[in-house]
């Protein structure tokens, strides 16, 4: 995650509730595919650097093929993360700026990417990928959404847990200006704690939509050799574009 993520109460004070509002085990067949993602570097990968990890949900389903170290902007959601993943390297950073003086045979930046709202930003953290991996290794950036497919949508969902705290959530996305490189998704979360009290949440995010040619050319600017991936899936969406970025060895 960004900076900017830690401005919204759901990345901070409400980091809790991440694990009913999208559990782990919806990540199992997209996490399957990032792993095999993962391995088309030109040497063999065992060390990922993940870049924006949150709750640490992906991680879960990767940590048993490769040794993870997550990054995230949030201490809160690393809180989340570090509970579910107590066999797993935690750092505190921000995706544009940290520098842990090491590389790694591949880094992954998940949907956290599209917290980078200018091109400026999602310049800083294709960087930081960059310099974070080995030579013949690969950086992966998975966005929800490019500028030639993005349509406005709609989505609800929640879950529960044994002890009866509950999520349910309303969202609408939407791309109010299309001239900017910005689009705005309206979240609403209703609560509901152990003792069955309830409380509503409204929180608007804004996030990034670039086209398919500026994330080529940030990579190349980078230093990576850029290719672009339709993502394979059998769920009920479109699926995605992914960009890998191949550091020459």
């Amino acid at each position: 995650m960004s900076e900017a993520e830690s401005q919204y109460r759901f990345y901070a004070e409400l980091a809790h509730w991440w694990p009913l509002i999208s559990p782990p085990e919806d990540y199992r067949e997209e996490s399957a595919y990032i792993g095999w993602m993962l391995t088309r570097a030109a040497l063999p990968v065992r060390s990922v650097l993940e870049l924006g990890s949150g709750g640490g949900h992906v991680a879960f389903h990767l940590k048993g093929q490769f040794a993870l170290t997550l990054v995230d902007v949030s201490e809160e959601m690393l809180a989340v993360s570090t509970a579910l993943n107590p066999d797993c390297e935690h750092r505190v950073g921000d995706m544009r700026t940290v520098r842990l003086d090491r590389q790694f045979d591949a880094v992954l930046i998940y949907d956290a990417i599209d917290y980078m709202k200018t091109e400026v930003a999602l310049g800083q953290a294709i960087a930081t990928s960059f310099v974070h991996c080995r030579p013949g290794g690969v950086g992966l950036f998975v966005p929800d959404h490019l500028a030639e497919n993005f349509l406005p949508d709609a989505d609800h969902g929640g879950s529960d847990d044994p002890s009866g705290r509950g999520v349910r959530y309303l969202e609408w996305s939407r791309d109010s200006d299309p001239a900017d490189t910005e689009i705005e998704t309206a979240h609403v979360f209703l609560l509901r704690e152990a003792d069955g009290s309830t409380r509503l949440v409204h929180e608007t995010h804004h996030t990034g939509l670039f086209p398919r040619d500026d994330w080529l050319r940030l990579l190349r600017e980078a230093g990576f050799e850029p290719e672009v991936v339709v993502e394979e899936t059998t769920e009920d969406r479109s699926p995605r574009e992914l960009f890998v970025g191949h550091r020459p060895l």
